[in-house]
């Protein structure tokens, strides 16, 4: 009976382990995967990446500095292909893998449109991938959140969401330039503008900041102060490289600070 419980103890050990190895949290916790922070930041950046992909399809289109932006374009779509990868090798969740598949697709169609020339039927399916892109990936960072108990990575996702929404201010605005002045163009860039405002002054009073975050988010403050106006008066225009510039500028300065967060909860 000893030499028996010598040899089951092993085995069940052995059997445990691999159950373990299937499920979502095996997978973070494993020696050299990312942390759970740092998916959020991921899948975060995802939502970022798909309105940035349709973005510089725009502007690129509109030939508005198209060195620049072509190399946004498919520097963007390489990224998101990377980031999908990752997600899909280290996040070992139903929910997620089936969200996948359906970005997947998207993905792939807008990839393709990226090498087609420029037209505002092109254009305007690009606008409809780039929402669906956007959907699932903010789907997946709230299962992410949901694997947390405490709950302590929804400071990356607030931060990590404004590099998001100004590529999408920046995606709407130059979309209503192209052509594109329908209701909904001038009511998801002005959602886009509230929403953005209202985490940015939900970040300046987060208690996790520390002066570099703090001095970042006053840099924030000084560009939004430059290209606001022009959100806010789209229909108006112009100005549209002073747009293009300041904007990546604060969404730079914005993924810094995800960083920052992400560095603090120890990742």
């Amino acid at each position: 009976m000893k030499h028996l419980n010598k040899l089951l103890i092993p085995l069940f050990s052995l059997l445990l382990l691999t159950m373990l190895a299937g499920s979502g949290m095996a997978k973070e916790q494993a020696a050299g995967s990312p942390s759970l922070a740092k998916l959020v930041d991921i899948a975060g950046k995802q939502r970022m990446l798909s309105q940035k992909i349709a973005k510089a399809y725009f502007f690129y289109g509109q030939g508005i500095r198209p060195d620049k932006t072509r190399k946004q374009l498919l520097d963007s779509i390489n990224e998101f292909d990377r980031n999908f990868e990752v997600i899909r090798k280290y996040v070992d969740n139903q929910g997620v893998q089936d969200m996948l598949v359906y970005i997947e697709m998207a993905k792939d169609e807008l990839a393709l449109l990226a090498k087609k020339p420029y037209s505002k039927e092109n254009a305007s399916l690009v606008l409809d991938y780039s929402e669906t892109m956007l959907e699932g990936s903010q789907d997946i960072v709230s299962r992410l959140e949901e694997m947390s108990k405490l709950k302590k990575e929804a400071i990356v996702d607030l931060s990590g969401r404004q590099r998001m929404l100004t590529q999408r201010i920046a995606k709407y605005y130059i979309a209503y330039q192209a052509g594109f002045r329908d209701h909904n163009t001038v009511e998801q860039l002005k959602k886009a503008v509230n929403e953005f405002e209202e985490a940015h002054a939900a970040l300046r009073k987060a208690k996790q900041n520390t002066p570099e975050i703090n001095a970042n988010l006053t840099k924030v403050d000084r560009l939004w102060k430059v290209v606001a106006k022009f959100y806010k008066d789209v229909e108006r225009g112009g100005l549209p490289v002073i747009v293009l510039a300041t904007t990546d500028n604060i969404m730079t300065t914005m993924n810094n600070v995800t960083h920052q967060y992400v560095k603090l909860l120890g990742s």
